[in-house]
């Protein structure tokens, strides 16, 4: 890396060991920048540093801070006042904590700097807390002061360098309320096995790969206006019917995502994705297929009962049958035998 101007010199402070550091920018802006011009004629407009006191224009060396009261008078806050305060991390980064490192909130991430060693005798204890930090495979968090107020960091190994990354304070993130839609939607596993084939159909992608079109093709247009050219226009994009189905959507979604790698029609044709081991929380549906199998299991298990129910009464009524069968004869004979008896006694 090119040799880039430290904006802080300080010390991080890690317990009782102090590693002096340099604050280092770790990103930088490749955007295109405009003058403000006057449309009519082309020249610059510039914006002048004006004291409303003396009516007059002033320069950068005469011009400082200044804190606004509720009254409207402006207390004087010079460089020293501020170099001065009474806290312990106006020149110090102070480590207060371990944590994992998805404890933390991409939503807090801030700008990143890289933390220079200071000189030889930083090279030991630098050294050490970076180890310290790949072998616990957590972050520091640190408090630091810079630019006027104090400031939440995150200490990570980059390589072999440590980064900071500036962290919002909490409160000052703030809560998704009213963001989400707050319209009942019901989507249905299909929907699901869709999106997750759109998804494995994109794939991944090297972020080195990615890069800057705008900016591209606004160094073309202005390019070609210095050489008195055209500038070139955007192609007109091809007009589709307006997709309503958020099925088709999807399917066609899906399809050209294979077709643009290079598969064939046939390839490129929707398969039901299989089932997936894990388990995943359906939307309950009213009169869906899930409700319609229950009732149709319900439906066989009545009818096997039933059936199971009126076998057996048929086998009952054809063994009480066989049975009055063997045991008429024998009533019978009894009969005439009683007859007999009574006719002798007779």
């Amino acid at each position: 890396m090119r040799h880039v101007r430290s904006i802080w010199n300080g010390a991080i402070s890690f317990g009782l060991v102090s590693i002096p550091i340099k604050l280092v920018n770790a990103t930088e802006s490749h955007s295109i920048s405009f003058r403000q011009i006057h449309t009519e004629d082309g020249g610059r407009i510039r914006y002048r540093k004006f004291c409303e006191l003396e009516e007059r224009e002033v320069s950068s060396q005469e011009i400082g801070k200044g804190y606004e009261d509720a009254d409207g008078s402006i207390i004087p806050i010079t460089d020293e006042d501020l170099s001065h305060l009474p806290i312990p991390t106006a020149k110090t980064i102070e480590i207060v904590a371990f944590v994992p490192g998805d404890r933390i909130d991409p939503l807090q991430m801030d700008a990143a700097y890289y933390l220079a060693a200071s000189g030889a005798p930083a090279a030991k204890p630098y050294t050490l807390l970076r180890e310290a930090l790949k072998r616990s495979n957590k972050v520091a968090i640190a408090k630091f002061a810079l630019r006027g107020r104090e400031r939440l960091g995150m200490l990570r190994v980059v390589g072999d360098a440590i980064a900071m990354h500036g962290l919002l304070w909490p409160d000052e993130v703030r809560a998704p309320e009213g963001v989400a839609p707050d319209t009942s939607v019901t989507v249905r596993d299909k929907e699901l096995d869709l999106a997750d084939a759109l998804m494995d159909t994109l794939g991944e992608v090297e972020l080195e790969d990615l890069h800057d079109e705008y900016r591209e093709a606004l160094e073309e247009v202005i390019a070609a206006k210095a050489a008195g050219e055209t500038p070139p226009e955007l192609p007109e994009p091809e007009r589709g019917g307006k997709v309503l189905d958020l099925m088709a959507a999807l399917e066609n979604s899906v399809r050209a995502a294979r077709e643009s790698r290079g598969e064939s029609a046939e390839e490129a044709e929707i398969k039901p994705m299989p089932q997936r081991k894990t388990s995943r929380a359906a939307p309950k549906e009213s009169g869906g297929k899930k409700s319609t199998a229950k009732k149709t299991a319900a439906k066989k298990t009545a009818s096997s009962a039933r059936k199971s129910t009126s076998t057996k009464k048929a086998a009952a009524k054809s063994t009480t049958a066989k049975s009055t069968a063997k045991r008429a004869p024998e009533k019978k004979a009894t009969a005439k035998k009683s007859a007999s008896s009574r006719k002798r006694s007779a």
